[in-house]
């Protein structure tokens, strides 16, 4: 399985570069975005780059013909996303520090938080659905998502008040513990999910 990770890694050299460049051209010129948002898409561009690169040559077939079981596939690409997650939100956040653009602790784990939720989401569409498309509908899933996501915060700090006043009520440790056990909890179920599938899927 790891070695499956290491593959991974390895092919991603030239994404990772190119995560940088994105990084640093939002330290630059997007000051604006709150620091979580840029945490999360520097998370998700290289497992997302690199289930959609595998789509593109629909390499599965040859996963299936080397000394490696389904479970396994499956696993290194749950592990090695959540590795690659770290890896990015750590570069992600020494290139912000060099451009002297302002975070916290926070932004780090709510970018994190966001990216499994969205990752638990996504990642099964590459084995349920038939390839050709899902790489774009996930990519339009995401620009959807961020504008969402970037929507609704003020609409529900300005109208949901009684829900607001219950998170404020509680302390920060609960609300990051909170939401840390949901987000890794989904991402638990979408591995199960995927696997559940992929055991099944005939190529």
């Amino acid at each position: 399985m790891f070695n499956l990770i290491k593959k991974d890694l390895i092919i991603q050299k030239g994404e990772l570069l190119v995560s940088v460049a994105i990084i640093v051209l939002y330290a630059i010129f997007a000051r604006q975005l709150s620091p979580f948002f840029i945490f999360l898409v520097a998370s998700i561009f290289l497992p997302l780059n690199a289930y959609i690169n595998e789509e593109k040559t629909k390499i599965n077939i040859l996963w299936n013909s080397l000394p490696y079981t389904r479970r396994e596939i499956v696993a290194a690409k749950y592990v090695g996303a959540a590795l690659f997650m770290v890896l990015s939100i750590g570069v992600a956040g020494i290139i912000l520090y060099i451009f002297n653009y302002s975070y916290t602790i926070r932004d780090m784990a709510i970018g994190a938080g966001l990216f499994f939720i969205f990752a638990a989401f996504t990642f099964p569409l590459f084995y349920i659905l038939k390839p050709g498309y899902i790489g774009t509908a996930i990519m339009i899933g995401f620009l959807v998502f961020s504008f969402v996501l970037s929507s609704i915060v003020p609409f529900l700090t300005e109208n949901l008040t009684v829900i607001i006043h219950f998170l404020t009520s509680l302390s920060s440790l609960t609300l990051y513990l909170s939401g840390a056990i949901i987000a890794i909890s989904l991402y638990l179920l979408s591995w199960t999910i995927s696997q559940f599938v992929y055991q099944r899927k005939v190529f």
